[in-house]
């Protein structure tokens, strides 16, 4: 609906008339009360009545016509305030619609950027497995291609191998003979050693034990029969460090304290001669049998 300016305006010409006979009836009313007897002659009582009446009579109708203005100017004000709501209503709806295709327009501009994103990302996530796939397929290649060079290069090495465990396989044989004669030698020759120094070792123990008796001072107390296991540790060169009774021992208190004091007052066994079966612990029996 659009406002009627032709309509507005024969309004507003009604509304001024509506004033304007408004403002002459009151006119009427201000000259018709005013006492004008001191400015003019007192008229003839009939004559004057009539003139009341008929002024009377003309102001009701001035009045009514000044009512029926004023009602049909309110009657305007009430058809312009409406037009005006109407106007206003008629702007408002018109915003409304105009805001409804703005935010209509936005939606749609979202809805084709995010169409045009989306399909950004696919043509993009096509590219990438594209990429993906061709690189994929190139090591794939690269693959196939260093395994068959392996192949070969296996092949070869599998003939190498094969001559060279024949060589070695000869080798080995030859090696074994050796060894077997060399094992056989040194077999011999660890023997005749071991025999050799299970006599020194033997050897070397009597001459300790024989030292060291000769050394003792027999206790009243010690009886015959005697034995008493003795560990003794020394250094390079026979310098004794210390020398301990174990077991087993029949002896008593003093006659173990005997055996330690004349290990200990040989000071330095026998050593010279005796350097590949020299031990840096070793542990000999003390016998003493009777006189």
């Amino acid at each position: 609906m659009t406002f009627d300016f032709r309509e507005a305006w024969q309004q507003t010409q009604a509304f001024g008339l509506a004033i304007a006979v408004h403002a002459l009836a009151a006119l009427f009313v201000i000259f018709g009360t005013i006492d004008w007897s001191p400015f003019d002659q007192e008229p003839p009582v009939g004559i004057l009545i009539e003139a009341v009446m008929v002024d009377t009579s003309q102001l009701e109708e001035q009045r009514e016509e000044a009512r029926q203005a004023v009602e049909r100017q309110e009657m305007l004000d009430e058809r312009a305030r409406e037009l005006e709501q109407q106007r206003e209503r008629e702007q408002q709806r018109q915003r409304d619609l105009e805001e409804q295709r703005r935010q209509q327009q936005i939606e749609e501009q979202r809805e084709r950027e995010a169409e045009d994103r989306l399909a950004q990302i696919r043509k993009e996530r096509e590219a990438k497995l594209e990429a993906e796939r061709l690189k994929q397929q190139r090591e794939l290649e690269q693959i196939r291609e260093e395994r068959e060079a392996a192949e070969r290069q296996k092949r070869i090495e599998e003939e190498r191998l094969k001559q060279l465990e024949a060589r070695r396989q000869a080798e080995r044989e030859e090696q074994l003979v050796a060894e077997a004669e060399a094992q056989r030698q040194a077999l011999e020759q660890r023997e005749f050693q071991a025999g050799r120094l299970a006599t020194e070792r033997e050897k070397y123990w009597l001459t300790i034990q024989q030292v060291v008796t000769q050394n003792w001072l027999r206790p009243p107390t010690a009886q015959a029969g005697l034995r008493c296991e003795v560990k003794v540790v020394q250094i390079p060169g026979g310098d004794v460090i210390s020398a301990n009774v174990g077991s087993p021992c029949n002896a008593d208190a003093v006659t173990r304290r005997s055996i330690i004091a004349a290990v200990e007052r040989v000071g330095t066994l026998p050593y010279r001669g005796f350097e590949d079966v020299f031990e840096r612990e070793i542990t000999f029996e003390f016998k003493y049998d009777g006189e």
